[in-house]
Order: structure tokens, then sequence, then C-alpha cells
């Protein structure tokens, strides 16, 4: 299976120009004959908490321009935007996944708001895991600050064979980055596909890039720098299946109640 992390120098709150840029980079990994195509946390406006101005419905524009665009090209299209939270001022920034046919099959509500930004002010903060099947491998989704939480990544572990992380994450935590993608490869099993945005924002956080994807043993597939914005990789879902059956750790998974 072929995917491409595209780590989007994404626009200050300008859909349009991070629409028009998506295109471009959804066109490239259709003629590169990829299956997957993923795009950074809030792709299309950047880590805004400027909720009145940027949120939308779950089936708004943003939606709509990436179902038409999964369709157009024929590709699995993964992204993440900010939406209205239904009944309350704040947004919900959310990841959501097309299929080739341009159909949703998948929406997943950031459980971890980013408090430390304040994020939780403006946005809710999702209760649900999201578990979707994408070209045969069934898979899971998080968003960012998740990674900081290896409880959420457990709780989904054996029945998926790959976990995408979309991001925002700033290079001044670089290393965590890294380091805790790998962890989640290493102990769960799965291979984890970690993509960051690069460049600067309007809040003048930079962003590293370093999008990374590793294997179920923790072996590096492939990464990012902080100026390329497109990069591909190959994995083989297969490998998840053949990695338990010769080390069955995950049997052994017991869960502690206080």
């Amino acid at each position: 299976m072929k995917i491409a992390l595209v780590q989007l120098d994404i626009r200050w709150e300008s859909k349009k120009t991070n629409y028009k840029r998506a295109e471009e980079f959804i066109q490239k990994a259709s003629h590169e004959k990829c299956d997957i195509v993923v795009f950074p946390e809030m792709f299309s406006t950047g880590f805004s908490m400027n909720v009145s101005a940027i949120v939308e419905d779950d089936d708004g524009e943003t939606a709509a321009m990436l179902s038409g665009m999964a369709k157009r090209y024929e590709i699995n299209l993964i992204a993440g935007f900010p939406v209205k939270a239904f009944g309350d001022k704040k947004g919900k920034n959310i990841a959501v996944v097309f299929n080739r046919s341009g159909e949703s099959i998948a929406s997943y509500i950031k459980i971890h708001p980013f408090s430390f930004a304040s994020e939780d002010q403006y946005y809710v903060a999702g209760n649900d895991t999201v578990i979707f099947n994408i070209e045969g491998m069934s898979s899971g989704i998080f968003i960012c600050y998740d990674l900081r939480f290896p409880e959420v990544f457990r709780s989904i572990a054996k029945d998926v064979q790959a976990i995408f992380v979309i991001a925002n994450w700033p290079a001044s935590r670089k290393e965590h980055w890294v380091t805790l993608l790998k962890a989640r490869a290493i102990e769960n099993q799965c291979f984890v596909i970690g993509v960051n945005r690069t460049g600067t924002d309007g809040n003048e956080i930079y962003y590293p890039g370093d999008s990374r994807v590793f294997s179920p043993l923790g072996i590096e597939i492939c990464s990012g720098n902080d100026t390329d914005e497109f990069l591909t990789c190959i994995i083989n879902p297969n490998e998840v299946t053949e990695i338990r059956a010769k080390f069955p750790f995950l049997n052994d998974m017991r869960i502690f109640r206080h």
C-alpha cells in the first residue's frame, strides 16, 4: 500500500489557498499511484482558536472539497479541519476519512484538546475512538496531543493494523513527536503514520514537518524534513499479522483499574 504524506505549509486561516494547494498534492499523489493521501491537523486553517471565523458544518465546504477531490482523483483522503459543535459556541477539531468514491467512512473528534495552548477553551473534547477499513487495512486515527496518551492507542491496538496521527506539532518538541510515534508503533505492534505540517503559523510558531512512518517493530520506514511538503512510503499491512504471530505480546495485555 502506497501512502502520500503531505506536510502542508498551511496558510493561516486561508481556506481557499489551502484547498488549492491541497488539490495540487492530491493530483500528484494520484499521478504517483498512491492509495491514500494524508494531510495534517486543521489543514485548511492552521491551529487557530478563532472559532467564530473558521468553523463550519460537518458537511460544509471543506468536507465537500475533500469528498469531491477523493472522487475526482479516485484516491482515499485523510485530513483534519475545525467544525461546529452542536449546541455549543465551541468547535470540534476533527479528522475525516473519505474513500475513493468520495464517501465519508470515518470521522473522529480529538479526544485530548491541547490545554497548554487553551485549545480546551475553544474546542470540545471527543469521547470515542474510531476504527475504519481503508483498502482492506483496519485503521485508527488520532490527532496531535492525543499522541501523549498511550491508553487511547492501547484501547484499539488489537483491532487495527495501522494508526494515523495528524498534527500541528511544533519544532520545540520535535524529539517528543518522533519518540512517541515510535513508541506507539512498538508497544501496539502496528504501523504508525504521523503527518505533521511545515512552516510558521499566525502565532509565529514554527513546525518541522518531520512526518514519520514506523513499522510494527518500530523500524523507521520514511521521514520528512522541514521543507519538503510531499513524501511517499509503501507499507504491507500483512506484516502486522506476521509480527504479532511471531511475537504475541498483545495477548498478555491486562487491564488495571483503581
